[in-house]
């Protein structure tokens, strides 16, 4: 009668236990979804693609491979693959293996990200990128972006007839497209945050006869300054005078009194 006593005691005891750890483990699962709820409520949720099964590395992912599923925006937006990519990575092999339900980065694929690709993607056909040293007050306080147009201006030292030094500039191209500072390109800008970092180097784009005179500006120590340009200014200036010291001495009145009539002309 006794062991009927303990053994009932101890199905009794086993049951409140299974009981209490079954509710333990209901409060813990309430937790979890309550805090998915409120990051999906803060965040947002966002539709990406995943693998439908256990995938080994090195294989073609194909159409039966990928899945879709929901998760939320935070962490993911601009990382994982969403839906519209699905047609990028058919094809494409894995870099490592994956498990059924796993979110699919472009870092998973090999190629990665087809928008991150090298500058030359970007240059036109016909067409050259060419980089100049220009940082600074010569890139307007570094002011100039990739997508940018700009005119380009030279200033030059020589020796005169006279032994002495003499300086002259003069505009070399105009209307010039600016496909990267430093190493930040137009694809890249969009997907940083802020403004971008300090830079030395312009790379502009350029056709093949423009590139040599960059190139022999910069060989005969020539200061480069861009000039920024209007984003839909497309004019061209003929007959750009080189400017000297006795250019400037001549015209600066006739410049300074033009301005002004220019002022008045436009009311700023």
């Amino acid at each position: 009668m006794k062991r009927k006593v303990i053994l009932v005691a101890a199905l009794a005891a086993g049951l409140a236990a299974a009981l209490l750890t079954r509710l333990y483990i209901s409060a813990k699962d309430a937790e979890v979804r309550d805090l998915k709820a409120a990051i999906t409520a803060r965040y947002g949720t966002m539709d990406v693609l995943c693998f439908k099964n256990d995938t080994p590395s090195g294989i073609a992912i194909s159409k039966a491979d990928i899945g879709y599923k929901t998760v939320p925006r935070m962490g993911m937006q601009g990382q994982a693959l969403e839906p519209e990519h699905f047609g990028d990575v058919v094809g494409r092999k894995t870099l490592i293996p994956h498990k059924r339900g796993d979110v699919l980065f472009w870092s998973d694929i090999e190629g990665g990200d087809p928008s991150a690709r090298g500058l030359s993607d970007d240059v036109k056909k016909m067409m050259r990128a060419v980089s100049i040293n220009c940082s600074g007050a010569a890139s307007v306080s570094s002011m100039v972006r990739p997508n940018d147009h700009v005119d380009v201006i030279g200033t030059f030292d020589f020796d005169g007839n006279s032994g002495k030094k003499s300086f002259v500039t003069c505009t070399i191209l105009q209307n010039v497209l600016v496909l990267a500072t430093g190493s930040e390109t137009a694809k890249s800008s969009r997907r940083s945050v802020g403004l971008g970092q300090g830079y030395s180097m312009v790379t502009l784009e350029v056709t093949p006869r423009e590139a040599e005179m960059l190139a022999f500006a910069e060989q005969i120590k020539g200061r480069l300054v861009l000039s920024l340009r209007n984003r839909n200014d497309t004019s061209y200036e003929k007959e750009l005078p080189k400017v000297d010291f006795e250019k400037i001495r001549q015209e600066i009145e006739e410049l300074n009194l033009k301005r002004q009539q220019q002022k008045l002309t436009s009311g700023r």
